[in-house]
């Protein structure tokens, strides 16, 4: 195995500081966990759109980092098993280079270019 649980677990923490920052930038930019915005009847409406725009942006990276955070728990989970290392796919060993890369990562090279 190329990365420890020590490594997933750091990356974990790294992603779910990260993510408490954007949120926290959500709340800054009017915008509710449930999704919901704040709008301000005396803004423009290029200001409007601007906010918008941005709320918009930090919504996709909440996203994406909440995805980053279930496929590094995943990755926890398959260390625990004993499951971690083989493509999920093929069943073949994903290149130790490839999991230092991106130890989240359940597909080897060859069956990430065909999906």
């Amino acid at each position: 195995m190329a990365v420890s649980n020590d490594e997933l677990t750091n990356a974990r923490g790294r992603l779910l500081e990260e993510l408490k920052k954007v949120e926290q930038e959500l709340v800054d930019l009017g915008a509710h966990s449930d999704g919901s915005v704040d709008v301000s009847h005396d803004e423009g409406f290029a200001d409007a759109a601007q906010s918008t725009s941005e709320r918009s942006k930090t919504l996709s990276i909440v996203d994406n980092l909440h995805q980053r955070a279930s496929e590094i728990r995943a990755a926890l989970e398959r260390v625990e098993r004993g499951t971690y290392g083989p493509c999920e796919r093929c069943g073949g060993e994903i290149n130790p280079e490839r999991l230092e890369a991106i130890p989240w990562v359940r597909l080897c090279i060859r069956c990430a270019q065909l999906q």
